[in-house]
């Protein structure tokens, strides 16, 4: 049976442009891919410089988070919790509320003055751990920490590169880490948290979603069954 993960939540959850469309191109593409997923195995193969310094350097935020708001004995979740409609792995669970730490990738893509959640995708993906844990708050948070050493090395080269170079300089290198490095800014200042409570609303429209995703879902596998019978 189809079911979702919390972080692609953002996707399925994409209103269609026209109203007579049950589904919107986003959401049908994102079942497609699980299908094709579930069925033969296909992973969609993603990767950005974002979502690299995003695994790596996790444990780094997670260290910055535990010391700023003082959750003493936090440490990262490594259960997988599963219900009718979806499976996911929080990323820190502690004293009743669920944790989810998000990595920026520079200081201009870290949410210094916003007052709401910059992205919506991750509301409804916190909403769906507070529904998998049964938990009924959760927080969101940012964190600025430094690029692994390897990236920035790989980003110097890059700018060399760029700037048709036969070689880096001190004062490439220089500019390349005062945007990739960040012990210059208070450590306070690098961590924005938001703060989120269960919205048993949020929660049925994530069901009723899911549902006509696993109408859709199994349109696919007949797609696919009656084209083996056909090509048999």
């Amino acid at each position: 049976m189809y079911k979702e993960r919390p972080s692609a939540l953002g996707r399925i959850m994409t209103n269609p442009r026209s109203k007579g469309e049950v589904l919107s191109e986003t959401c049908k593409t994102r079942v497609e891919e699980k299908y094709l997923e579930d069925k033969f195995g296909i992973k969609k193969d993603f990767w950005s410089k974002a979502t690299d310094k995003g695994t790596t350097e996790e444990p780094v935020s997670i260290d910055l988070m535990v010391r700023q708001l003082g959750l003493f004995g936090a440490q990262k979740n490594e259960t997988t919790f599963e219900n009718d409609y979806l499976v996911g792995t929080p990323d820190v669970i502690h004293s009743g509320i669920v944790y989810d730490v998000k990595t920026s990738f520079s200081a201009s893509t870290f949410p210094f003055f916003d007052t709401e959640i910059p992205d919506k995708a991750y509301y409804y993906q916190l909403q769906a751990y507070m529904y998998l844990t049964g938990l009924m708050y959760a927080k969101l948070v940012y964190c600025l920490v430094d690029t692994p050493e390897q990236m920035i090395q790989d980003e110097i080269r890059r700018q060399v590169w760029k700037k048709g170079m036969l070689d880096s300089t001190p004062e490439l290198e220089a500019e390349v880490y005062s945007q990739m490095t960040f012990d210059h800014i208070p450590e306070e200042l690098r961590l924005r948290v938001f703060d989120i409570e269960y919205d048993p609303e949020v929660i049925k429209a994530i069901e009723t979603r899911i549902e006509l995703c696993r109408e859709y879902y199994e349109s696919l596998n007949n797609t696919i069954n009656n084209r083996v019978k056909i090509e048999l």
